[in-house]
């Protein structure tokens, strides 16, 4: 694995040793950022992004290379908390990005002020965690306005989105989808 543009093109990042964790592949991930590049206008830059099920975080590590201002890792594995750290430590990313373990589908508030710009899902593919981590990140005030939100997921697998985001387009590449939605905030129910 290795960061794909950026300040920090062409640096090495550390894999899993573990089928565990399933990290975007290299090619998928320059796919997506290229995507973000011309079709979205850039929404990384200058941007606080969320990783959701951030794996190795190599999702938040690129975004930070070409330019996200923050990043927030959301993780509950131990040994992938332990590789995203070394990932971000290997690329003095650690003032930039924070490391959270938590369940992604029971978030809560936001306790920061800042929101979020851009939010990027990978789940365990197949496993029904996509609706409820969208609408724990709803119903805490996570997202701005129009945030861009990318969900990857099995090519398999129907999606259904809560009625606060909108669906802008599915790409399928292989087995793999990458869905876009933009969050459309709304009332927050309990």
């Amino acid at each position: 694995m290795r960061i794909i543009g950026g300040r920090f093109k062409g640096r090495v990042l550390k894999g899993p040793t573990t089928s565990a964790i399933r990290p975007t592949s290299d090619r998928l991930r320059e796919t997506l950022f290229n995507i973000l590049d011309h079709s979205y206008d850039d929404p990384i830059r200058e941007a606080n992004i969320l990783d959701i099920f951030a794996g190795t975080g190599a999702i938040a590590c690129e975004a930070l290379s070409r330019g996200a201002r923050f990043a927030l890792l959301i993780e509950e594995n131990k040994a992938a908390q332990a590789l995203i750290s070394a990932n971000l430590n290997t690329l003095g990313l650690t003032d930039q990005a924070q490391i959270q373990r938590r369940d992604a589908r029971r978030l809560g508030p936001l306790t920061r002020d800042a929101k979020f710009g851009f939010a990027f899902l990978d789940p365990p593919y197949g496993q029904g965690l996509v609706t409820p981590v969208l609408e724990s990140l709803h119903k805490g005030g996570w997202l701005e306005p129009g945030a861009l939100v990318v969900i990857e997921e099995s090519a398999e697998t129907p999606l259904i989105l809560p009625a606060s985001y909108r669906l802008v387009e599915t790409r399928t590449y292989g087995e793999t989808q990458l869905l876009f939605a933009r969050y459309q905030e709304g009332p927050r129910d309990a």
